[in-house]
Order: structure tokens, then sequence, then C-alpha cells
């Protein structure tokens, strides 16, 4: 009894003698409230006062039961509270068409005391049973969200940790991790405004891809200080040996990826991508595998432009920093033959942001 009492049946008839049967039948079970029209009816199922199940009769003056009932489960608020039909109509057409609307079943007139008390203790226990359900269902999802913060969170961790690593081995390094980070991210959006490349850059991509970014360069982690940190030109032979750094990073992420159950999906493989072809040009003539065109994975062309530009507006031991207008020109003689021509469209497009990064990030 303690668990029923605290249950509430609204009873919807416009004959009083009809609430009056219902509500004795149930009043030592249930709390019982009452309504003698549609209209009167909706304003019962307001605010907090919302009832856990609705006995509603069918043919009533102005609004009828149909249309209460395709009201209440067009609310979020009562879309789930259980409505059975109580009507002396028994045809087959009323009780479909009671069905569609949303109700869950139907009770006719005269009626029956004890199939009356069955089918509300039926529908309340299942209405019990969705609750339960549904509430068991937002913790798991909960949980899930949980879960996945704790894994994106880790990642980022992961990622940032090897950048970091990487540019403690460069002197020269600075915030270049940072600023081309941002410039790939601000071109691939772009990509996506102007309905390029869609099918690649979707929302999780560009993510993936700004996040791995800072990774382009952690192969230079095998080369030698000698050569890494030389204060002048390098030879051809040592050229050759930095040259190695791409191939160095994206094995070392190859070799994290291996143990991974799924590496179909794995975090890093944009990460493996950029460190390995950011380096490789549009017209074959880049390193280490002379992948042209768009044999060179999107990540890797996007880097290329944002790596390239940063490079120029940096000073290096072995030349001066160039200003914006300079590097921009160098970037539009490489349209087509260095750079993907759409990512140098893009770059165009975005100049005023690269500008503002390179100074947000400035050395």
């Amino acid at each position: 009894m303690k668990e029923t009492q605290c249950k509430t049946i609204l009873v919807v008839d416009d004959e009083p003698i009809n609430i009056m049967v219902l509500s004795d039948l149930l009043k030592s079970r249930y709390r019982v409230i009452a309504a003698k029209n549609g209209d009167q009816a909706l304003a019962r199922v307001t605010g907090e006062a919302i009832p856990d199940l609705i006995l509603l009769d069918v043919m009533m003056p102005g609004m009828d039961g149909f249309d209460v009932c395709r009201q209440l489960k067009s609310k979020t608020e009562t879309a789930s509270i259980p409505v059975i039909f109580v009507t002396a109509m028994n045809d087959e057409v009323d009780e479909t068409k009671g069905l569609e609307v949303g109700a869950v079943d139907y009770i006719t007139k005269p009626i029956s005391p004890a199939i009356v008390i069955a089918r509300v203790q039926t529908h309340l226990a299942l209405k019990a049973a969705q609750d339960k359900l549904f509430c068991q269902n937002e913790i798991l999802e909960e949980k899930v969200k949980a879960r996945t913060s704790e894994l994106s969170t880790t990642q980022d961790v992961t990622i940032l940790a090897l950048a970091s690593l990487a540019e403690t081995r460069d002197n020269e390094t600075g915030n270049h991790i940072r600023r081309t980070q941002f410039y790939v991210k601000s071109l691939a959006e772009d990509l996506v405004q102007q309905g390029i490349y869609t099918d690649e850059l979707t929302k999780e991509h560009v993510d993936l891809i700004y996040k791995s970014a800072p990774l382009h360069d952690v192969g230079k982690v095998g080369i030698p200080d000698s050569i890494l940190l030389k204060p002048g030109k390098l030879t051809e032979d040592e050229f050759i040996v930095m040259k190695s750094h791409p191939k160095i990073g994206a094995d070392a992420i190859s070799e994290a990826e291996s143990s991974m159950s799924d590496q179909e999906s794995s975090f890093l493989r944009y990460a493996r991508e950029i460190s390995l072809t950011h380096h490789e040009k549009w017209d074959g003539s880049g390193y280490p595998r002379g992948l042209s065109g768009a044999e060179i994975p999107l990540s890797g062309r996007l880097m290329a432009v944002a790596d390239v530009y940063d490079a120029l507006i940096s000073k290096r031991v072995y030349k001066p920093a160039f200003d914006h207008k300079k590097a921009k020109s160098i970037i539009l003689e490489g349209r087509g033959k260095h750079f993907d021509p759409e990512i140098v469209d893009a770059f165009l497009r975005q100049e005023h942001s690269f500008v503002e990064i390179a100074k947000k990030f400035k050395d």
C-alpha cells in the first residue's frame, strides 16, 4: 500500500458520476485528481503536479480525448505519462486511432473494477521499469562521457609529452610547435568552410590533426646533436642524416601504435602521417619517399605549408627572419610545386589569421 499511495492518477471525464466511480475505486490505493474537460486536464499536468498515469475519456465536449492525448505526447515533460482511454466506444477503428495518438491501453464502459485495477497496476509497473531503465541509461551515459573525457585527456597528455621531448632537443624551436599547430587548424577549418576535402576533414579529424601537429618533428630526437644543433649550414652528408628525422618519428609512433588493440582508429594515425610526410612536396621532389599530389596524406600537406611558413618568418642560424610579405611570396611560388594548390589558396584566405597566430606565440 505504501508504494502505490504516492502514485497520482488523473481521471478525466465530462460526467461527474464516472469520475466518482473511478475515484472511489482507486483512492484507497492511489492519490486521485480529476478534470472534467480537456483544457482542465492539460492544466492539471503542469508544474510539479504531473500525474503518474491518466485515465482519459474519449468523447468530451470541446477538446476530445484524442486531442488531449496528442498534446500530452507532444511535450517533453508529459510525453512519458501512460494514458489509458476509458470509453463506451469499442469500435476497432477508434481503438487504433487511440493507440496511434499515444495511448497505452483501452478500458471500455461500463467498467469492470478488477480490470481497471489490473490495467492501472500493470501500466504503473511498466512506467516504473521504464523510468529505472532510463535512469540506468543516464548513469551509463555519464560514465561513458567521463571515460571518454579521461581517454581524450590521456591522448592529449601523451602527444604534448612527446612534443615537449622533441622541443627540448632543438634550441631553435621555441614556440614553433604551437604556431604550426594553430596554422594547421586555421587551414583545415578554412577548407571545410569552402567545402573542400570535407570527407577527410570531419570535425573529429580536424581536432586530431590539430592535436597531432606538435609531433611533426618528434623524429629529431634521433638526430645527433652535432647535426641538430650545428650553428652553421649542414654539409650534404649531414643533410642526408637530417632528412631521416621524418621516418625516425613515424617509426617511433608506429611502434607505439603496434601495442594498441585498434590500430586502424588509433589517435596517433595523424601524428604518424604528419611526422612522415610533412617534407614531401606536391611535385614529388620532397622526402623521404618522394610522394606527389594526393599520394601525400592531407595532414602532411597541411603541415607542409604551416611548417615552411613558420620557418620563413623565424630567425635561423643560416638565415634572418623574413617578414610576412616575403614569406607569403615564397609560399605562392610553391603553389602546385611544393604545396597543394588548394591549401595555398586557404593560406591566402587565412593570412590575417597566420599573422595573428605568429604575433600571439612570438618567440
